[in-house]
């Protein structure tokens, strides 16, 4: 992934996909409705930590490749 928007759209596809709310998956991974929304339309300031919490309720990991 190159950018915040595309992060944020592959949160929202796998969100979906396992049929969660918004709602739910913040209090799921302990974070704010607000940031899950603001994630998920690419919002790039976003906090490394929640967004890993996040990323991990949802079964998803974070891998950084060198280009």
């Amino acid at each position: 992934m190159q950018d915040a928007q595309s992060l944020g759209q592959a949160i929202r596809l796998q969100r979906q996909r396992l049929k969660v709310t918004q709602r739910d998956l913040a209090m799921t991974s302990g974070t704010g409705l607000r940031f899950i929304i603001d994630w998920e339309k690419g919002k790039a300031t976003c906090q490394l930590g929640k967004a890993l919490e996040v990323a991990r309720t949802l079964g998803l990991k974070l891998e950084i490749f060198e280009p």
